[in-house]
């Protein structure tokens, strides 16, 4: 049985709440609130049954904007871990999608390579025989939750077919992996990611996933409307969450001189509306992506295509907004402004880009290949 809302809200409430702001100042993992999602089953909530709780990505998404309105960090742990298992859960091993359904198994994707930044479809790590096993090198340069995950979904250069790369599933304690250090960074700081290298790390052709040569068209389908969707969501919660604290602020500050609170002066409400708006006209794209994409509409790739750019603009749009019409108190840690500010950034850069899926947005309305 899938958990459900009251089961996510026990767990924001109980423990992802209390450790948010924490997880944002020390940069320090969230365990205590993945492993009370785990406990609730969320971490096997999208796994087939019967090994997990069969549910979808409408499921899914609507954790990822829940927690996302209230731990950044947290939210794109577990963003990751549901790309990675669409698809381990279609191509993996018995074992590892029992584990994953039992939430008793943590992992993550491993595209992005220093040598080609952010064109995760161009990978620079190689796959070679190694006797009867394969050896695995690569540099990856951005991995989510790097120090944590039990495995990564790997990307590669084929072994011997023609094709732009394969898929991989590696355990994260696989000899020949290196150990990230810690992250330390802007936005997302509780979310570890770190750069992994693979050196000489060997594994059995039972670790490829679907065929060789093949990686590029089962991440675009399998993995990319996950993770774009999930993006979108991740952005969309984050914007509910700024744009109601900023609302409370408003409400709650008055200029005692003229008795009246920040919501009654125009130039303000009205930055406030435009935060409104810009948050809707988000949420009902996503809701519409996902129609698109349950009702096998003609228009659901693009929608796919469209939402993390969108949604990620706007939502770097209204915390700008937040941060104005709150004034300084945006900037102190208390109002949580600040942090949603720095998380927000993140979609930007995340491939693929901003950038990249506008120009893949324009090829698809012109009729061209996307790549």
């Amino acid at each position: 049985m899938k958990p459900g809302h009251d089961a996510l809200e026990r767990v924001i409430e109980e423990t992802v709440r209390p450790w948010a702001a924490q997880v944002d100042a020390g940069g320090e993992f969230p365990t205590a609130s993945m492993d009370a999602l785990a406990r609730a089953g969320f971490l096997g909530l999208t796994v087939a049954e019967p090994f997990g709780s069969g549910g979808g990505l409408a499921d899914a998404a609507r954790v990822i904007q829940t927690l996302a309105s209230t731990c950044g960090s947290t939210a794109m742990v577990m963003l990751m871990h549901y790309s990675a298992v669409a698809v381990l859960d279609r191509r993996g091993s018995e074992a590892v999608r029992e584990a994953m359904g039992a939430g008793e198994h943590l992992t993550t994707l491993a595209f992005s390579e220093a040598g080609s930044r952010s064109q995760f479809w161009v990978p620079m790590g190689t796959a070679t025989w190694s006797g009867e096993r394969v050896r695995l090198d690569g540099q990856k340069s951005w991995v989510t939750a790097a120090t944590e995950a039990d495995s990564y979904v790997w990307s590669s250069r084929p072994l011997q077919a023609e094709g732009p790369m394969t898929l991989w599933h590696v355990a994260s304690d696989t000899p020949g992996l290196s150990g990230p250090g810690d992250f330390d960074g802007f936005g997302l700081r509780g979310n570890h990611s770190a750069p992994v290298t693979a050196e000489a790390v060997e594994v059995s052709t039972d670790c490829m996933l679907g065929p060789d040569g093949a990686g590029l068209d089962i991440a675009m389908t399998d993995v990319l409307p996950w993770f774009l969707v999930l993006n979108g969501a991740f952005s969309v919660g984050l914007m509910e969450s700024v744009t109601e604290e900023a609302g409370s602020h408003l409400r709650s500050t008055r200029f005692e001189h003229l008795d009246r609170s920040l919501a009654e002066v125009q130039i303000t409400r009205m930055d406030h509306a435009r935060m409104r708006i810009a948050t809707d006209q988000a949420a009902a794209l996503l809701e519409d992506t996902v129609a698109a994409l349950e009702g096998g509409r003609d228009d659901a790739m693009l929608r796919v295509l469209e939402i993390k750019a969108a949604a990620g603009e706007a939502a770097a749009s209204v915390t700008d907004l937040a941060m104005k019409v709150c004034g300084g108190a945006a900037y102190r840690k208390e109002l949580g402004i600040e942090r949603r500010f720095r998380d927000a950034r993140a979609a930007r850069v995340m491939a693929p880009t901003t950038d990249a899926l506008l120009d893949f947005v324009g090829r698809a309305i012109h009729g061209m290949p996307l790549l």
